[in-house]
């Protein structure tokens, strides 16, 4: 568009979430659903981070990755329930241009960042399972280090990248968002700007930042299950599988759910199934994760008890 064309509109200064569609009788039930949704998720995630921190015998490579996926799930959950129990609370579906671009940006750069961490794991399990004897030379805690910084710094540089060019573009049309949040997709659907480079900038980024660490993921559990295989004993492989089983569900819920949203047809029939997978891999992932490593992991649900003993004996004793 030309400049001279662009006088003569009007820019949009927010922007209108039009969310799961029009529930106004449903508002005070889905503000409590989300609302304990939200709590459950930042105690639960939170209290796996302070246990990782506080019980020495879980200070190694596999609980210091989880202890970082916790925190992210905390910040990832809060980039998107605050602003949606806000709407439930007022009605007020509104969000400013900028407001609606920083959502994007924190949103985008944690989802990268968690692809990345689950790589990691997936790579410490690999190690673990394929390569015990070399276990404890390769995976130090400089590598640790390393690899969880990495993730990271590579999710949020990505994510900066695109979001440079989602600032530039203008917004003259029409302002209502059929999502709960901001994504890219709606956003570029939105701009009267000529989307064609950020359009291909996205597919090479959504490359690298979630099907090259998926393909990881997936290579590196390739190995670890022919691996087990191999294992003579029955409960040789029971008790290999147990140590990355509930990595594995964790990383087939989210990649599960986050590849039927991107590649679902963008049909109005197939808009509100689009919306539910959405809120399950936002929302509901990192909800039930700290469940699924509390319930399926000994060492934390034994630590867990321990944190739960020591706090009530503290209270008992009015330490």
């Amino acid at each position: 568009m030309e400049k001279g064309e662009w006088d003569n509109q009007t820019s949009v200064m927010e922007f209108l979430l039009l969310g799961m569609g029009n529930v106004t009788t449903l508002q005070t039930p889905l503000f409590l659903l989300s609302l304990i949704i939200y709590l459950v998720t930042v105690v639960g995630n939170s209290l796996v981070t302070v246990v990782v921190v506080a019980d020495q015998h879980l200070h190694t490579p596999m609980y210091f990755f989880l202890g970082n996926l916790s925190s992210l799930e905390t910040c990832y959950s809060s980039t998107i329930l605050p602003r949606l129990l806000v709407t439930f609370l007022t009605g007020n579906r509104t969000i400013s241009v900028h407001g609606c671009i920083a959502q994007f940006y924190f949103f985008g750069s944690l989802a990268t960042t968690e692809c990345y961490l689950l790589a990691m794991m997936s790579y410490d399990r690999y190690l673990a399972i394929c390569q015990p004897l070399l276990y404890a030379s390769l995976m130090t805690w400089k590598v640790c280090l390393q690899m969880v910084a990495g993730s990271w710094l590579v999710g949020f540089l990505v994510t900066t990248v695109v979001t440079s060019f989602v600032s530039q573009l203008k917004f003259c049309g029409p302002k209502a968002i059929d999502h709960f949040f901001c994504d890219l997709t709606p956003l570029l659907a939105l701009s009267c700007s000529d989307t064609r480079k950020i359009t291909f900038l996205s597919f090479t980024v959504s490359f690298l930042s979630a099907v090259l660490p998926f393909l990881f993921t997936l290579a590196s559990y390739v190995c670890i299950i022919a691996a087990i295989l191999r294992i003579l004993s029955s409960v040789g492989r029971q008790k290999a599988f147990s140590t990355c089983s509930s990595h594995l569900i964790v990383v087939t819920v989210f990649y599960g759910t986050l590849i039927i949203v991107y590649l679902m047809p963008r049909t109005p029939q197939l808009r509100q199934l689009n919306k539910v997978f959405s809120f399950f891999y936002t929302v509901l992932t990192p909800l039930v994760n700290p469940l699924i490593y509390s319930l399926r992991n000994t060492e934390v649900r034994e630590a867990l008890r321990e944190a739960l003993r020591k706090a009530l004996a503290c209270t008992q004793s009015s330490c």
